[in-house]
């Protein structure tokens, strides 16, 4: 049985400058009006307890990133043919993402199987993958717009992270739930916790069964399929959607991104940065056609990718966490719940 530790409160500072001595150790604390993950600093609190704005895979697949620098030149043996030299660059900095909900670390599962697929494995998310450690903390209370039991998730998750910390009364249970997680618990500041893990499994019930129950959406995949060609069904659910793209950027599960080109003289750099199939230039192609030309197809695709096509081709995983913050943050509210249940109902009609 794997060791379970436990570590008081006023312990976890000294734990994360001891972390934060070998390796980078991002926290969530408060920035612009939000809660955001940011370097550790002593001077800076971190704010644990309560689901951060933004989700922590910038620390994986960042929001804008250099895939490798380039240089045009002239082959020294014949002026007239150009020469093109690339230089990669592949950096992981080894790192721990620590008190994100589990949710937040269960959206790499979706990017795992984009981005470490066997036939085309991205280099760059995987150098950032294996680098990268998930301390999370499991849901003490949830949220009117948490939903993670619909996907077959729960406020204490451990799918995606690799040491989980559970809050009870004076501290936290500490559990490693990887391999990759275990020698984080050899750290003299944590103590036996056997004798506290009823307490904590008390505290992870208690937030499971506060959760609205999960309405059956085992039709959702062919539902959404089957209204795929029914505009005005989507047309009536992106009514007051405004495109702000909002949605996409806090979603730990959307991974999608645009390359640019950056050159001055002879030299620059190819840039990967993130964008959102929420956007009309999205999919707008060079001859002017744009296949998803109005905010009804955008949606559509949104939501028809995250619970029809991505599960139809990955065994039924849902590419969606139920974290709530597409319903949270959205200045219209606009709730994906509603369309996906919108649609199984016009199935049933």
């Amino acid at each position: 049985m794997a060791a379970v530790k436990y570590i008081a409160s006023e312990k976890l500072p000294e734990w994360l400058k001891a972390l934060a001595s070998e390796r980078r150790v991002l926290v969530p604390v408060e920035e612009g009006g939000g809660v955001v993950f940011r370097p550790f600093d002593p001077a800076r609190q971190p704010v644990f307890g309560s689901d951060a704005t933004a989700p922590p895979k910038a620390a994986v697949f960042p929001a804008c990133q250099e895939l490798f620098r380039y240089e045009n030149g002239k082959d020294p043996e014949d002026a007239g043919k150009p020469t093109l030299n690339i230089i990669p660059t592949i950096e992981a900095t080894p790192t721990v993402v620590f008190g994100a909900k589990p949710c937040g670390a269960r959206g790499f599962l979706i990017f795992d199987r984009v981005y470490q697929g066997k036939k085309f494995p991205d280099p760059y998310y995987t150098a950032a993958r294996d680098a990268t450690v998930f301390i999370t903390m499991a849901c003490a209370t949830v949220e009117n717009t948490c939903f993670c039991n619909w996907v077959g998730s729960g406020p204490a998750d451990t799918a995606g992270s690799d040491v989980l910390l559970t809050p009870i009364a004076g501290g936290y249970l500490v559990e490693a739930v990887s391999d990759k997680g275990a020698p984080f618990l050899d750290s003299p500041l944590l103590t036996d916790g056997a004798a506290k893990t009823a307490e904590a499994e008390a505290v992870r019930t208690k937030a499971r069964e506060s959760l609205a129950p999960a309405p059956d959406i085992a039709d959702a995949p062919a539902a959404l399929l089957a209204a795929f060609d029914d505009m005005d069904f989507w047309r009536d659910q992106s009514d007051k959607c405004i495109s702000c793209g909002a949605c996409t950027y806090l979603c730990p599960t959307c991974y999608c991104f645009t390359i640019t080109d950056e050159t001055a003289g002879n030299a620059g750099r190819r840039m990967r940065s993130w964008d959102a199939c929420m956007h009309f230039q999205f999919t707008l192609e060079a001859s002017g056609h744009n296949p998803r030309p109005t905010k009804a197809h955008r949606l559509r695709n949104r939501v028809g990718h995250k619970f029809s096509y991505y599960p139809t081709l990955h065994e039924g995983l849902i590419a969606c966490c139920g974290c709530g913050r597409c319903v949270k943050s959205c200045p219209v509210s606009v709730d994906i719940r509603e369309i996906v249940q919108n649609a199984v109902a016009r199935a049933k009609a």
